[in-house]
């Protein structure tokens, strides 16, 4: 695979995803980071959209439950350079029925190559680094490039 340099704006686009059990959790860091987030595009899934945007007037774009297919809608706007960072609260003590699209949507992310923080300690990190708020680069696949060489190869 080829990659290309793509340029993050100093405005990101944030996807915030938790758990059942860590939906408190990342109410209370939105809350600690309202300022912060204030100044982005939110897009999250389901419930915890509805219960950020109750609790702290944050503007969020919803999208569908997780396990109705919200963290693949989250995977969907990643791959169309629509999420530029996903902080998701995962519950490791907690299986879930739809851990495949839990895999699918971090493997995602990684290929990406976009920020992910899964805890509070690892969201405050990213929060507070001078690129939150900056414009910067990163490398992300080329995919007309890959589309380029099949075609050479089927030709």
């Amino acid at each position: 695979m080829e990659f290309k340099k793509a340029t993050l704006s100093s405005r990101k686009s944030i996807a915030l995803v938790a758990h059942d059990n860590k939906k408190k959790e990342l109410l209370s860091w939105c809350q600690t980071h309202k300022q912060e987030l204030l100044k982005h595009t939110l897009f999250a899934t389901g419930t915890t959209g509805s219960l950020i945007e109750k609790e702290t007037d944050l503007s969020i774009k919803k999208l569908i439950s997780g396990p109705l297919g919200g963290d693949q809608q989250v995977g969907s706007l990643i791959t169309e350079g629509k999420i530029d960072l996903l902080i998701f609260f995962w519950d490791p003590f907690e299986p879930m029925p739809h851990d495949p699209d839990v895999k699918a949507l971090l493997r995602i992310a990684a290929v990406w190559n976009i920020p992910v923080a899964c805890n509070a300690i690892s969201a405050d990190f990213l929060v507070t680094s001078p690129l939150f708020s900056n414009e910067c680069e990163r490398l992300i696949p080329d995919y007309d490039a890959y589309l380029e060489k099949r075609k050479a190869v089927v030709s």
